[in-house]
């Protein structure tokens, strides 16, 4: 009898670790329209839900619409899009979906769900005028398959620390791709700690963005982030963007590439890659910056860009 007792003790703890990860997430806060009321900017409803965006620079002159990371929403373009203002930009910065104030739809989160986004985005605000595209990590990634899919619609990219250069993101993000419900799991026990963590690690930098580190642990207290970084880390960041970079080259679309000569996440060997899949690309590099560029070095990547407008 006591046999009986002890495997069901153990069974009960056994599914108390299973399920007390999604239980956690099941039990965070919405994002509803009641803590929408204090973002800036506008919504907009697209095809799979709301979206958060703003307008930022200049009142007039050619658009530059800046995508942010994996997981740091529009906020991280605060500095970056003044600069590009200040060159006579009209800059549009918008969350993706499952960041910042925009909808957690659920499902796949891969190229053409990105690319869905920002093509709805630009139609359902009359962008009819050719983009400059600027992309930051994730981003970069995500530019990059809208210019494969609408290259009609670019008139330059800038690519800040882009992913998708098939490096290795580490053992964490392999599980998370190849064994996908064990890194569902993974993801939601321990990935709020990882970001913390690492974010912490940042916190005696100097940041242009007032409160980064604190703005981008809050993304970890609403439901749906970690399921949504999850996802991208099962489409987007997996993506062989190889033939798309080629094709952007055979295209003649000018690309711009921003490196951190000390970025240990996007490593400065990618910029190899990218110049053999697109010899035209230009690239420069920033010395002691790492991945968090686009806030600790955002000067230097206004510099970087300074000829956006005399292309």
């Amino acid at each position: 009898m006591i046999w009986w007792i002890l495997l069901f003790l153990l069974l009960a703890v056994v599914a108390a670790v299973i399920i007390w990860p999604f239980w956690l997430e099941a039990r965070k806060p919405k994002m509803t329209d009641e803590l929408r009321r204090a973002a800036p900017g506008e919504f907009i409803k697209l095809s799979r839900g709301l979206t958060h965006y703003q307008w930022l620079g200049s009142s007039r002159g050619p658009v530059a619409v800046c995508v942010h990371g994996l997981t740091t929403p529009s906020f991280v373009w605060g500095p970056i899009a003044a600069g590009l203002g200040k060159l006579g930009f009209r800059v549009l910065v918008y969350d993706l979906y499952g960041r910042g104030y925009s909808d957690r739809p659920r499902g796949p989160q891969d190229g053409p769900f990105f690319v869905a986004q920002l093509a709805d985005l630009l139609e359902a605000l009359e962008v009819e005028e050719d983009v400059t595209l600027v992309g930051y990590s994730m981003g970069g990634a995500v530019i990059t398959a809208f210019a494969g899919t609408y290259p009609e619609k670019l008139r330059q990219m800038v690519l800040l620390a882009p992913a998708g250069m098939g490096h290795d993101l580490g053992p964490i993000v392999r599980l998370v791709q190849q064994r996908p419900w064990l890194g569902r799991w993974m993801m939601l026990a321990l990935y709020g700690r990882s970001l913390r963590q690492s974010t912490e690690e940042e916190r005696d930098l100097p940041s242009a963005v007032e409160g980064i580190v604190d703005l981008q642990q809050n993304e970890i207290n609403y439901r749906g982030f970690i399921p949504a970084v999850t996802a991208s880390m099962r489409g987007m960041i997996e993506e062989d963007l190889e033939e798309t970079h080629r094709e952007i080259g055979r295209e003649g679309i000018q690309v711009l590439a921003i490196w951190g000569r000390d970025d240990e996440v996007i490593p400065i060997s990618a910029m190899g890659k990218l110049a053999q899949w697109n010899r035209a690309a230009r690239h420069e590099v920033i010395e002691g910056a790492g991945h968090g560029l686009a806030y600790t070095h955002s000067d230097e990547v206004l510099y970087a860009m300074r000829d956006l407008m005399r292309d």
